[in-house]
């Protein structure tokens, strides 16, 4: 982003009068002619107004200055007062004010013989200003002394002469920051500010230090008189360095300067010896060496930096300081810097565990960085010492805690730390190179080679991999790593289909390719002969991920990856191009894959917007891309292969860049068929390319103009006039889509694009119904595309238009139906910008003959005031008078007005109006105010009118039953107009009232008998209107409106000033801050009383704005005082002072309260500016932490209230995104708090802690991102974790030992510790990280004993999570041993007493370590199984999986174990061992209840732990038969496998069945394509497929019998048939029935739905091709029909997302085989269209079969009666659609997809074409009269029904108008259609 440079402001200099004439006289003394001239050009300065003009005399004044001669002009008083007036200006100006910078090059252009005389001038001005400044003009004064040093001589020599005062200054100034810091605590704006200055004054006296640093040795040295001031002001200045860095009210900032600051006055006082490391080394250790000569009143004013009890992080900003001002490059370090440079990491990583903010552990990132940086310059210097060298290679201690530091930090949440450790790793890099003994061949350090190889195995969804991975490219090149793993950029490939993996995948892919051209480069040097070896490896992967890979797979390949690979060899896409063209253009991968056409439209655009690819004027791209290629491309049926076709025409290169006319054809074929897509994703970008289009359009005809300005050519006029008539063709394009009843999408699109061109083009009025749409979105973008045109194209100038409009906004902003009020905002919009508004008011005014007086209307002609202010200022008053009386009837009947003139639509319209105004250029001050004042009254007024009923206890139902005095009172009108029922009928039925009820003040109750009865009160006359009225409207009425007056002050008070300084003298606003303070305390009781969610959750947004706007502009109150105590008494108002007790108040009504304290407490927070220390949040998460925590009294139910909300409040504040990482530093404790509140006995108190536990989970471990529960992707490795959360180490290990204590199975009770399953969880979070080393320095052994032990819990839920949470402490190499040791945990034979609980949790444990340890890529490798050999304990125990073991869990779990240890993978068990192990486990299943059953019991196991046992078994066996027979040595290989299936499919639990089929059907999908590449069939053995057959027709379990539909749907047909049923053979016609009858009984399952729908359409396909057509049985028929019937329903819009796309792909499928058929020869189009043009095209193969059929005429008469459709029977006056008030949210029919419109246009298209046709029979004369009396029908309802709508439809009755417009439309193209039928017909009879 490039930021514009601010302009400096000019300012003349304002002096006063005495001061002025004190100048003027010291310049008017007598001199010389030259110093007369100079004082002349300065008296002349200094009474000139004009700054520009003083800034030429001051440099008229420098160079007169410089003409100065000794001998001519000596030194007299008026060259004195001269330098003495520049020597003012320059200490007067302000530092930015470019005529201060003219002052100085002025001083500095004097003559050598008067720069002793200008030095002691401003000297002497400057002292002056020194010894008088006060508090306001520190900083001031701070910055001229910067500017003396700022490239200005004469004031360096200035500040090293009164070197003294300027640090005496400086330490008077920061004892007053340090001072006033205190005392600014909260106030946010203040504070920052005096950081700001504070850290100036850090900075200039650095720079006076750094420019003074002989005085400073030589007054230390010499210590004489004349500087015996010194001492003491550098001894007060580093005091206030040591407070400001003692002091955690500071921002880092200032604090970081400080601490180099201090390191800098050390040095300057001590020199540049050993002794400076020795005292900083001293700092850092909070240690004085006794060695050190350092002076004493030095160590004195460092006093506190050598205190204990110091905050941590000043040893990390003395570091900084240390490295920052110390040098380190280019010598030889001394023995005490090298100890020092050595020091300061460990200083650092010691911070690791204690910091808590993310903004400290990014300094200390940033520190260390620094810290790597200066070791590499001190390695690279000639001499290294050893003790350095040896520290700093790699492997070494301090190196390998420096890599967990990057480890642990790599995936930090902010993107500063997670830049700063692969910074820090690329320096650690170059150390390593440095100090090692390979400099020469890095590939050759076994330090390196291994440190690659960990990275490579590392887990991809790790982000600091892939910038750690670039760092070693860089170091050791692109083919080093493509040797160690060849298939990296396949890999990283895959893993663009991820976007939070995409960036960082293609930064690595990047750095690659680049680094291996220039190593294949180097390597063949005669030209391109690399660049085949290159393609090979980069570019082949990419086409074919390209061509196979799913479409959201390859988005951020397009995004990140193609274009860097075309700018790094623009060469390739000819390759690309090539090799894509002689693919098949229909070849396709996975389903939804863009095929090679789509990746070649995909290559050729990335090359077009790189300028890779440019047009020739002969042919379009060089003649690379055949047109028809594009044609089809555009219209293909992929969203993203059409966009990218769109883009390769669209975008380009260079913005004047002609267009061609392909391609403007081009365009003209992709706009009619691409303005529908339901996709918003493509309809943006669509918008986008289309924008880039016209701006070429734009910028190439305005070059071509200029052209023909100069010289005419014909060619370039060809081209404006192309331009120009496709401009009119897009423009007509889009309007004729503007019709009523036109899809949302469409009226988007469209809007969109012509708002695009609406500043060059005059459009009709089109666009102007698309107001009344029912799509807010298409609302706002009609008003903003009509306030763009001229007022004649919408014919707003016209008086009686302007004032229909105007009517009709007025009559719906009081409709009863909520969107008719958005309606009415948007034309208020539009017609604010009409001159002739004001007079159409009045107009409408005296037309409603409303008995109130209009507000007076302000004349334009007599204002300075805009034309909108004037309008928005008459239309609010005239709405405000409106709402006054609509106001004072809903305080007489609340029930007259809900029905009849509910207030929510007045106040969104003025809410809505005042949002046009520019509040910040007011002119009519006195009326706004006026107004504001009384809007902020009557919004009060209608918040108590309905307050009574969202402040009710049951606001749903209108029936308060609150027994509070005031809150009854309150609601007495309600309860006299509605009473209470026994029924709920009152919510169903409406009640008619009439107008005149609205006087009756005591309605009577009605009779109990009348309970069921509409209610009718008919005290007025039958004339009357009468209004129906439901509880929905009330309370709807109520809650809108208490949101609209919500919103309303939220306006209010953010955007109406407070002061007007610059427009009017008084500086009065139009808001005051009484009226802030009111509405503050209003959204205080309404957040907090209010019981409807809808009314107080839009509070809150009127309450976000209102503080934000405090926050902001606090700087208006007086000294910030008003904003922040204002602030802070809400905030201890709802809060802190009264927290227990408030808490305790709210015991009643939780559910709402609470919400509405989340609410207030969240507001106050998040507009707290981010910028500051957080004050108000950190003392809001001390007191709710503190209330959070458990009391040591016992918890109660009144007592726990507090607790309750204080950890929902947690909750909410965890959750709230706005305040980002500022609230991370307090996971910790919440963590605590819901952890320890699981232990309250009080129920409302542990579900409170398990909700803040889920909500912190999520903000420490991320977002869900996968099904998958326990992917890594949301997890974090032990260093990791406690390395960010340090304090829940301890805790976490405390309570897991209290937790373990309690765990003890033996005793046969079940004792569960609350917190238990809590610490499971989150220990089970956690991973092993592979590069933490052989040993784990953070001490997670202490938590292994503990977890092992919770195994042995009698609750087996909790050791399935005491298993899993083990592994994260077992460091992979200690696995295989840690396995052996549980195992012989276990018993070798069975006895009495044995712990089953026990044996199930160790062999959970066993199970967990294993399967981790064998999915770990970093296991050992090198054969040392044998060391650890499981055999010797593993054999002995095998009795726990047999019969001997009366338990079927640890059964079970036991063949799980042997499962994992007979698998295909390496595991830690000899390899004679291991198979000797199947064969015990073979003998061991062929002897198990499966195989070998002893009796019905076996067979139907129904104990507990039988379908774990049996599932566990058939693992085992579908291993033997399916995933890896060739490992087990099985007795008659495939009939045992075939028998061992088939069992598993007999077998009576549908659990064992259905994992027997969801294994068999993976193996089947996993190597169908292989085996048919064979030539075999896909079974793995000889299965006999009668019993799946047979399992098909018997199966009743609806999974299973999905199952095995799938499973048969992927075996070929030919095995299937003839099908088998046990002996009975069936025909395809009689499965084909009994499948049918599945489907239609077996809508339950989707599952099952899709998997019979799916063989079902393989078995119609058969049967139509192996049957002759004479041969079609009526049976066959019938199927047909009914199978065509059910993908007819599975394509209806409630059916599920499944059915749908299953019968889509039926559909695919089928179509194609059935319309190829023989007796169809069509020529069917194979190429993949999008949706509209495939209708298109369906619609015209129509018309063709109709042709062939010899059936024109019969075709013909059925497609004009679709094209005259059924809507004429909802079209009648007298049967239109009512919208009562019933439905207040109905809109009414939501077209977001159908064009009826454009499908009756298409039909009538298509009609005409066959209408035309010779040799065909015409419709009869019968047929025509028929249809042409229906056509006459329509015609007449149409224009009856337009009659009977009011005035401008459009926004009244917007459905009904849409409704009867597609009428008229389809009717006048059906009467068109028959009269050229009856013309041709007449003509027929004529020529006969």
């Amino acid at each position: 982003m490039v930021v514009k440079k601010k302009t400096p402001k000019v300012e003349a200099v304002a002096l006063d009068d005495v001061k002025l004439k004190s100048l003027t006289d010291s310049l008017s003394v007598e001199g010389d002619s030259r110093a007369t001239e100079l004082a002349q050009v300065l008296k002349d300065s200094l009474s000139s107004s004009d700054p520009v003009e003083q800034i030429q005399l001051i440099s008229k004044a420098g160079f007169l200055l410089e003409q100065l001669k000794e001998d001519e002009s000596p030194m007299g008083p008026l060259i004195q007062a001269s330098l003495s007036t520049l020597a003012f200006l320059f200490t007067t100006l302000p530092t930015k004010n470019p005529l201060k910078r003219a002052v100085a090059s002025a001083l500095g252009s004097g003559p050598d013989w008067l720069q002793e005389q200008t030095v002691g001038c401003l000297s002497e001005s400057l002292s002056s200003c020194l010894s008088s400044a006060g508090t306001d003009h520190y900083s001031p004064l701070t910055d001229s002394i910067t500017s003396c040093l700022d490239g200005f001589k004469i004031g360096e020599k200035c500040v090293q002469r009164l070197l003294t005062e300027v640090l005496q200054f400086f330490q008077r100034t920061l004892n007053y920051y340090v001072e006033q810091n205190r005392d600014l605590a909260g106030r946010h704006v203040a504070q920052a500010q005096l950081m700001q200055s504070c850290l100036a004054a850090v900075k200039a006296s650095m720079l006076v230090v750094q420019r003074s640093q002989e005085p400073i040795s030589t007054a230390v040295l010499s210590a004489s008189d004349n500087q015996s001031d010194l001492h003491p002001a550098l001894s007060g200045l580093l005091n206030c360095y040591t407070c400001i860095l003692t002091d955690e009210e500071f921002v880092q900032t200032v604090q970081s300067t400080a601490g180099m600051a201090v390191v800098l006055l050390i040095r300057s006082i001590m020199g540049n010896g050993d002794d400076v490391p020795v005292t900083v080394a001293g700092l850092l250790q909070c240690s004085v060496d006794t060695g050190s000569i350092a002076p004493q009143w030095l160590r004195q004013s460092c006093a506190g930096l050598y205190d204990s009890s110091r905050p941590a992080a000043v040893a990390l900003y003395l570091s900084h300081g240390a490295l920052a001002m110390l040098s380190w490059r280019g010598k030889t370090l001394g023995p005490q810097a090298e100890k020092l440079l050595l020091l300061i990491p460990e200083v650092l990583l010691s911070l690791d565990t204690r910091v808590k903010e993310s903004s400290t552990v990014m300094v200390v990132a940033r520190v260390l960085t620094l810290w790597s940086g200066a070791a590499v310059d001190c390695v690279q210097a000639d001499t290294c010492p050893s003790l350095l060298r040896s520290s700093l290679v790699g492997g070494s201690p301090l190196i390998a805690r420096l890599h967990h530091h990057i480890y642990a930090h790599w995936e930090h949440p902010l993107d500063g730390v997670r830049h700063q450790t692969r910074s820090m790793f690329q320096n650690l890099l170059t150390l390593h190179q440095h100090c090692s003994d390979h400099k020469s061949d890095p590939t050759s350090d076994p330090y390196i080679t291994q440190l690659t190889r960990d990275l490579l195995a590392l887990e991809w969804h790790m982000k600091g991999k892939y910038g750690t991975l670039g760092c070693l490219v860089e170091h050791l090149g692109a083919e080093y790593l493509l040797k160690l793993d060849g298939g990296l950029p396949s890999r990283l490939l895959s893993l663009m289909g991820d976007q939070t993996m995409a960036p960082y995948a293609s930064d690595l892919l990047e750095k690659l390719f680049v680094s291996h051209k220039t190593q294949l480069c180097a390597r063949f040097r005669d030209g391109d002969a690399w660049i085949d070896g290159w393609h090979e490896v980069w570019v082949r992967p990419l086409l074919q991920v390209l061509c196979t890979a799913r479409l959201d797979q390859t988005t951020y390949i397009l995004d990140y990856f193609l274009p860097k690979l075309l700018r790094c060899n623009p060469s390739s896409l000819s390759h690309m191009v090539q090799a894509l063209q002689e693919m098949p253009t229909c070849t396709e991968g996975s389903a939804g894959s863009r095929g090679a056409l789509g990746a070649l439209m995909t290559c050729l655009r990335a090359a077009r917007s790189q300028g890779v690819l440019k047009s020739v004027e002969e042919e379009l791209w060089g003649g690379l891309v055949p047109l028809p290629l594009m044609r089809q491309a555009l219209v293909h049926k992929h969203d993203q292969v059409r966009m990218d076709a769109l883009g390769l025409v669209c975008e380009s290169h260079r913005s004047t860049e002609t267009l061609s006319r392909q391609e403007i054809e081009l365009i003209r074929h992709f706009l009619p068929f691409n303005l529908n897509s339901q996709s918003p994703g493509v309809r943006q970008q669509t918008v986008s390319l289309l924008k880039k289009l016209l701006c070429r359009v734009k910028d190439s005809a305005q070059l071509l103009q200029k052209k023909l300005d100069h010289h005419d050519n014909h060619k370039d006029q060809q081209v404006l006039n192309m331009y120009q008539e496709f401009l009119h063709w897009f423009c007509e394009t889009l309007f004729q889509v503007l019709h009523p009843g036109a899809s949302f999408s469409r009226c988007l699109m469209a809007l969109h694009l012509l708002g695009l061109i609406a500043e060059h083009f005059t459009f009709n009025t089109a666009v102007l119904c698309c107001l009344a749409s029912n799509f807010l979105e298409v609302k706002q973008l009609a008003c903003n595309l009509l306030q763009k045109l001229p007022p004649a194209a919408v014919r707003l100038q016209e008086p009686e238009r302007l004032q229909s409009l105007l009517q009709v906004a007025l009559d719906l902003s009081t409709s009863t139906k909520p969107f008719d009020s958005v309606t009415a905002a948007h034309l208020f919009n539009l017609l604010l910008h009409q001159p002739g508004l004001q007079d159409a008011l009045l107009s409408c005014i005296q037309k409603q003959h409303i008995p109130v007086q209009p507000p007076a209307l302000i004349q334009s002609q007599t204002s300075e005031a805009s034309s909108l202010e004037q309008n928005t200022l008459a239309v609010v008053q005239w709405l405000m008078v409106c709402l006054k009386e609509e106001v004072l009837k809903a305080e007489s009947s609340l029930l007259q007005a809900a029905s009849s003139c509910p207030l929510y639509g007045r106040a969104h319209c003025i809410t809505a109006v005042l949002q046009q105004l520019n509040t910040g250029s007011l002119v009519l001050l006195s009326e706004w105010r006026a107004v504001v004042s009384e809007l902020i009254g009557l919004c009060y007024r209608m918040s108590d009118v309905v307050s009574p009923v969202v402040q009710s206890s049951s606001p749903e139902g209108l029936i308060p039953m609150d027994t509070e005095s005031e809150t009854s009172a309150g609601l007495q009108k309600i309860l006299q107009e509605i009473q209470p029922r026994d029924t709920n009928d009152f919510f169903t039925t409406a009640r008619e009232l009439e107008p005149s009820e609205s006087g009756c003040k005591s309605e009577q109750k009605e009779p109990e008998n009348a309970d069921h009865k509409p209610q009718s009160c008919n005290s007025g006359g039958s004339d009357g209107e009468a209004y129906r009225v439901t509880a929905q409207m009330v309370l709807v009425c109520c809650w809108r409106t208490m949101k609209e007056v919500s919103m309303l002050l939220g306006h209010l008070c953010q955007s109406m000033p407070l002061r007007c300084p610059l427009t009017h003298p008084d500086g009065r606003g139009v808001i005051t801050e009484d009226q802030v303070e009111g509405v503050g305390k209003y959204f205080r009781e309404q957040l907090l009383q209010s019981r409807h969610r809808g009314a107080f959750e839009l509070a809150y947004v009127g309450f976000v704005r209102l503080t934000e706007m405090l926050c902001r502009r606090s700087v208006w109150f007086e000294l910030f005082d008003l904003a922040c105590s204002v602030q802070r008494v809400w905030y201890n108002g709802t809060f802190h002072t009264e927290s227990l007790a408030f808490f305790s108040a709210l015991k009643v009504g939780v559910p709402h309260t609470l919400g509405q304290l989340l609410l207030c407490v969240c507001a106050l927070l998040s507009s707290e500016p981010k910028s500051s220390s957080c004050g108000l949040l950190k003392m809001t998460m001390r007191s709710l932490t503190a209330l959070a925590m458990p009391s040591n009294d016992g918890d109660t139910e009144s007592s726990s209230v507090p607790q309750v909300h204080a950890l929902n409040i947690l909750r909410a504040l965890y959750r709230d995104t706005r305040l980002g990482e500022n609230i991370v530093p307090f996971v910790s404790e919440g963590m605590q708090a819901a952890i320890l509140g699981f232990t309250s006995p009080v129920w409302a108190v542990r579900n409170s802690s398990t909700l803040l536990f889920s909500t912190l989970i999520t903000r420490i471990f991320g977002v869900k991102k996968g099904k998958d529960e326990h992917s890594k992707k949301n997890r974090m490795t032990g260093r990791e974790f406690f390395t960010r959360f340090p304090a829940l180490y301890p805790f976490l290990l405390s309570q897991l030992q209290e937790a373990a204590a309690t765990v003890n199975s033996d005793s046969g009770q079940v004792k569960l510790h609350p917190s238990l399953f809590l610490l499971l969880l989150v220990l089970g979070r956690l991973y092993p990280s592979p590069m933490d080393g052989s040993s784990s320095p953070l001490g997670l052994a202490p938590f292994m004993p503990l977890i092992i032990r919770c195994g042995r819990s009698a609750v087996y839920r909790t050791r399935e999570m005491a298993a899993r949470a083990l592994v994260p402490f077992v460091l992979v190499t200690q696995i295989p041993s840690t396995i052996q040791d549980l195992l012989e945990e276990l018993p070798q034979e069975p006895g009495p007493g044995l712990q089953q609980n026990h044996i199930h949790g160790t062999l959970l444990q066993v199970l967990s370590l294993l399967r981790s340890y064998l999915a770990d890529s970093h296991r050992p490798q090198t054969g040392n199984e044998q060391d650890c050999d499981l055999s010797s304990s593993l054999f002995p125990r095998l009795w726990l999986a047999t019969r001997q073991n009366p338990c079927l869990v640890t059964r079970g779990a036991f063949l799980d174990l042997l499962g994992c240890l007979c698998g295909c993978l390496p595991v830690p068990v000899s390899e004679l061992q291991v198979k000797k192990l199947r064969e015990e486990t073979l003998k061991i299943l062929v002897a198990s209840e499966l195989l070998a059953p002893w009796g019905p019991d076996d067979m139907n196991l129904s104990v507990p732990g039988a379908t774990q046992y049996l599932q566990s078994l058939a693992h085992l066996a579908i291993s033997v038969c399916v995933e890896s027979p060739q490992l087990w040595d099985c007795p008659e290989s495939d009939g045992f496998r075939r028998d061992l299936l088939e069992r598993l499919l007999r077998c009576p639990h549908y659990e064992v069945r259905l994992f027997a089929l969801e294994q068999f059907l993976r193996r089947l999908q996993k190597t169908e394509e292989e085996c048919q590449r064979r030539g075999q069939g896909p079974l793995p053995f000889d299965l006999s497929v009668s019993s799946l057959t047979s399992l098909a027709l018997h199966e009743t379990y609806p999974a299973c019998q999905a199952k095995v539909l799938q499973v048969l749907a992927v075996l070929p047909l030919s095995s299937l048939l003839p099908w088998r049923d046990g002996m009975m053979s069936l025909s395809c016609l009689e499965v084909l029935q009994h499948l049918l009858t599945l489907l239609e009984t077996s809508a339950h399952s989707v599952e099952l739905y899709c998997a019979a729908l799916s063989l079902t359409s393989q078995l119609v396909l058969h049967l139509a091709k192996s049957t002759p057509q004479q041969d079609v049985s009526e049976a066959a028929v019938v199927c047909l029909s009914r199978w065509g019937a059910l993908v007819v329903q599975g394509c209806g819009e409630e059916q599920p997302a499944e059915v749908k796309l299953m019968s889509a792909e039926v559909l695919v499928k089928a179509v194609p085989t059935l319309l190829t058929a023989p007796a169809l020869p069509l020529g069917v189009a194979t190429g993949a269209v999008s949706p509209p043009v495939a209708l298109e095209m369906g619609v015209g193969l129509l018309c063709q079969l109709f042709q062939m059929w010899g059936q024109v005429a019969a075709g013909m008469v059925n497609l004009i009666e679709w094209l005259l459709g059924d809507e004429q029977s909802d079209t009648g006056c007298e049967e239109s659609l009512d919208l009562d008030e019933e439905f207040l949210f109905e809109k009414g029919d939501l077209n977001l997809w159908a064009e009826p419109l454009l499908w009756a246009r298409m039909l009538h298209g298509h009609l005409s074409a066959l209408g035309g046709v010779t040799h065909s029979p015409g419709v009869s004369a019968a047929e025509l009269d028929r249809l042409s009396a229906v056509a006459k029908s329509n015609a007449l309802v149409a224009e009856r029904s337009m009659k009977a709508l009011p005035a401008l439809p459009q926004f009244s009755s917007t459905i009904e108008y849409a409704k009867i417009s597609l009428l008229k439309e389809r009717t006048s193209l059906a009467q068109i259609l028959l009269d050229t039928l009856r013309s041709l017909d007449d003509c027929e009879r004529l020529r006969k």
